[in-house]
């Protein structure tokens, strides 16, 4: 038997570890610095997302940056979604780009992605309920404009009053009901809510007729959903097993699962309580980000979560058979509200004073409208956006676990 060179070979196989060592430290360092760049990120968009807070005797201190949207407005939702985007794509970029496709198949990742994608799966419902809830806020502005444009004629008449108070008490009927009642009793809701017509290949409701004196009455647009569907269940399905990573865990990769977990939680919970979805009730108790979290990315957004919570309950119980906390639609409602007491008592001549006064309050309700009539388009284009990027994601993130060809957890089609 010819002899062998055991020294060299073993000389290689050493310089081969050594190799595969260092290549593990370097791969090891650029991941910690991956995820914590993306921690910093969540944090900066999401600390820009807060308002300016003010000590009591203090000199305010401006925790946002560069935040003139008020807080829940239209404006605002589009930042927040813009947020939200961003983050999808760099997590997406932490998660697949680059790394090795068995870590999917390790604890915890097994378990995580496919509770995560599971998250997306709801998401993508209540993506839809968002979509359909615009679409009835665009019937609210629309009824809105109606009282609008009678209550400008100059001088104001009883037919002018009439017209807007009929606009007026269907807008505000149309906020406040409740949407339990309306499946149980579906012969109110033909008479006190609207529904969204497919027919003909349109999502969007009819316009009105602003020659004609009778406004259409109002019905459900919830009939897409099932009696049973509740979009504050959904947040709480969200939620329930949510859990913080162990310090331990095998794979750093946990922790951005879970951070991503938490921003598509949160935004869905504050996309829910602002625009009307079908079964509000409790949605205020289902999600808290942990407190004892430590990172940096956590504290915008449970300051999000405490600055939501407290208009839900400045809301009250109406918030969740109501209009909701979406902040054009709570001006919106209030100014109804003022404009119904002044039709009911309305006697002609109106006095200069009451003239002035209904005056302003119709110019602050015309820029409500306005408002809703230049954001809400491009606020429902981001919604379907964020639905079909979910659905990319999601199938890209299922594409390499199957790659593995070991999901260890059943995920759903």
């Amino acid at each position: 038997m010819p002899p062998t060179d055991n020294h060299g070979s073993f000389l290689t196989r050493i310089s081969i570890r050594r190799n595969q060592v260092v290549s593990m430290d370097i791969n090891h360092e650029q991941e910690l610095e991956e995820i914590e760049s993306f921690q910093k990120h969540v944090s900066d968009r999401f600390t820009q997302l807060l308002p300016p807070i003010a000590g009591a005797g203090e000199e305010t201190t401006v925790v946002g940056i560069d935040t003139p949207e008020p807080l829940l407005s239209i404006d605002w939702f589009r930042k927040l979604l813009d947020a939200y985007l961003c983050c999808e794509s760099e997590f997406k970029a932490v998660l697949i780009i680059g790394r090795d496709a068995t870590h999917f198949s390790k604890p915890p990742l097994d378990r995580l992605l496919p509770e995560h994608l599971d998250r997306t799966v709801k998401a993508l419902d209540i993506c839809n309920a968002i979509t359909h809830g615009i679409e009835l806020i665009r019937h609210w502005q629309r009824l809105a404009q109606i009282a609008v444009e009678a209550l400008q004629q100059r001088p104001i008449v009883e037919g002018h009053v009439r017209r807007a108070k009929r606009a007026l008490n269907t807008l505000l009927t149309s906020m406040t009901v409740n949407d339990k009642e309306i499946n149980h009793h579906p012969g109110k809701s033909a008479e006190r809510m609207w529904s969204i017509s497919r027919r003909g290949g349109g999502g969007v409701p009819p316009a009105v007729n602003h020659n004609r004196t009778t406004i259409g009455k109002p019905r459900s647009f919830s009939y897409c959903f099932s009696k049973s569907w509740s979009a504050s269940k959904q947040i709480q399905a969200m939620s329930n097993n949510l859990v913080v990573p162990r310090g331990g865990e095998p794979t750093g990769l946990a922790q951005p699962v879970y951070i991503m977990s938490s921003v598509l939680v949160v935004v869905m919970w504050t996309l829910v309580a602002a625009v009307p979805c079908q079964d509000r009730a409790g949605l205020g108790g289902h999600f808290q980000v942990p407190r004892h979290v430590g990172s940096g990315w956590a504290h915008p957004m449970i300051g999000l979560q405490e600055k939501v919570g407290e208009e839900w309950k400045k809301k009250g119980a109406g918030a969740a058979a109501g209009a909701g906390l979406l902040a054009e639609i709570q001006v919106t409602e209030s100014i109804a509200q003022k404009l119904v007491e002044f039709t009911e008592g309305f006697e002609f001549p109106v006095g200069a004073e009451k003239a002035d006064e209904v005056g302003a309050q119709v110019v602050e309700l015309a820029e409500m409208c306005r408002r809703m009539e230049v954001g809400l388009g491009p606020l429902q284009l981001q919604v379907r956006e964020l639905f079909h990027r979910m659905v990319r994601s999601r199938a890209e993130i299922l594409a390499v676990m199957e790659q593995v060809g070991k999901i260890t957890t059943s995920v759903p089609y």
